[in-house]
């Protein structure tokens, strides 16, 4: 399962490494969302939980689908400027079809809330399956569909509202005090690239990401097989210390690939018994339930969207799903006619942490 990017005929210029503020504010918020996904941040997220204010807390709750299982487009920019207020205003730019559709696809887990050419924004069809698609996350993600095909134009004023008040909570102070790690991190990818070349960039980057054999292609290890071209802007590479240990990747069409990928890899985890090892890596052993497991990574899913996702029949991911709630890697939950299975993200750390990395981007 891979992520390909064609850089043929790439200027070597077009490859970039640059830090990006929005983009480590999206992760920061990610964390605030999932602090399971990030143990080594526990203690800085439950202060800055505690530090915010009421009506802060609950605009990010209505909005937490931008960047909780997943990453929106447009919140990892392209082509990272000095300061958050600079991308924020190119994120403006953007037209509504395609904040929406980025918007969507991230609140409603996958981008089947429409048809190719179809639009949630004049399409009656689309509409309705976006909001039925949304409908089956949960309250949240319907009503926060609903106000974004009603009026745009307030939730992109309200998102970004919410953004600039995070700055000035908790991101300016998170950020001042990152700087000189990502400039590091900038500094020795950009000699690497310009003595070394690309090849060698890519191996200081991640495990998981290589350049093929004839140099045309960028292969990312991901969750399933994609593939996109880099083409005007380039490809452009943000190094992220609170997004460890994921590595986000933007590919939709119409946008240019983007990576993100953290700076250092999360300390090893405590051994846990030999029998627990056992039970949890002869489940982990069948390959389709590796895939299901980096799914759920993303979020709690449905028998039903997981069969969907990986085209496999309900009564086969239910077998599956079976052995890794033996294994106690998973929790199931009713929520009205839906059973929502949830990975134990602490007891899959304890097996290790190239396991969890592998998961987790």
């Amino acid at each position: 399962m891979t992520l390909r990017i064609d850089i043929s005929g790439l200027p070597s210029e077009r490859v970039r490494f640059a830090a990006s503020p929005l983009a480590e504010l999206t992760a920061m918020l990610h964390v605030l969302a999932e602090p399971g996904h990030h143990p080594q941040f526990a203690g800085w997220a439950a202060d800055v939980r505690a530090g915010l204010r009421p009506g802060l807390t609950e605009r990010l709750a209505q909005a937490e689908f931008l960047w909780r299982a997943s990453q929106a487009d447009f919140l990892i920019p392209a082509r990272p400027r000095p300061t958050l207020a600079e991308e924020l205003d190119d994120v403006d730019r953007i037209d509504d079809e395609r904040y929406v559709t980025a918007a969507l696809v991230t609140t409603c887990g996958s981008n089947r809330t429409q048809a190719p050419g179809a639009s949630p924004l004049t399409d009656t069809a689309a509409r309705e399956r976006a909001l039925v698609v949304a409908q089956a996350r949960g309250v949240r993600q319907e009503a926060f569909a609903q106000r974004l095909l009603a009026d745009p134009a307030a939730v992109r004023a309200q998102v970004r509202r919410t953004l600039e008040e995070c700055a000035e909570t908790f991101f300016d102070d998170a950020w001042t005090g990152i700087a000189a790690q990502l400039a590091t991190d900038l500094r020795l990818k950009n000699e690497l690239l310009r003595r070394q070349g690309i090849r060698a960039a890519l191996a200081s980057v991640s495990g998981a990401v290589t350049l093929a054999p004839d140099s045309d292609c960028i292969i990312v290890d991901k969750m399933q097989d994609k593939a996109t071209a880099a083409r005007g802007a380039g490809v452009t590479f943000i190094p992220s210390v609170f997004g460890r240990p994921h590595l986000v990747a933007v590919h939709a069409p119409g946008w240019h690939p983007v990576l993100q990928y953290p700076v250092a890899e999360p300390s090893p985890a405590e051994p846990v018994s030999l029998e627990t090892v056992t039970l949890r890596l002869e489940a982990l052993a069948h390959p389709v339930r590796l895939r299901l497991l980096r799914t759920l990574a993303r979020g709690p899913h449905t028998t039903g969207e997981l069969a969907h996702v990986w085209d496999l029949s309900t009564p086969e991911v239910s077998r599956h799903l079976a052995v890794l709630r033996r294994a106690g890697l998973l929790t199931a939950r009713r929520q009205g006619r839906y059973i929502r299975y949830t990975l134990n993200l602490p007891d899959l750390a304890e097996l290790g942490t190239d396991l969890l990395a592998a998961v987790l981007r």
